[in-house]
């Protein structure tokens, strides 16, 4: 169900790659890794019903579910990059 969910996001505007994978430290614990052209086509995802399915079904793999936003924005001769969690 998860990889075809992921087929779907791929199709939606701004989603540059989309992967599911399994965490190095626990195999039995699922990870998609999304990258996102622009912050605000990564928020529509968000709030999009494909995301709400995709999340109800990581959580049927495991519970609690827990979602990561890394953002890495490049500007002259630098490049910043800023981690936070998010409240679900």
């Amino acid at each position: 169900m998860i990889v075809s969910l992921i087929g779907s996001l791929t199709a939606e505007n701004g989603c540059l790659r989309c992967d599911f994978c399994r965490s190095m430290e626990d195999e039995n614990e699922p990870r998609i890794l999304e990258e996102w052209d622009t912050r605000e086509n990564l928020n529509s995802h968000l709030k999009a019903e494909r995301f709400r399915v995709l999340r109800k079904a990581m959580n049927l793999l495991r519970e609690p579910y827990e979602m990561r936003i890394h953002a890495i924005t490049a500007g002259e001769n630098r490049t910043k990059t800023r981690s936070q969690p998010e409240v679900q």
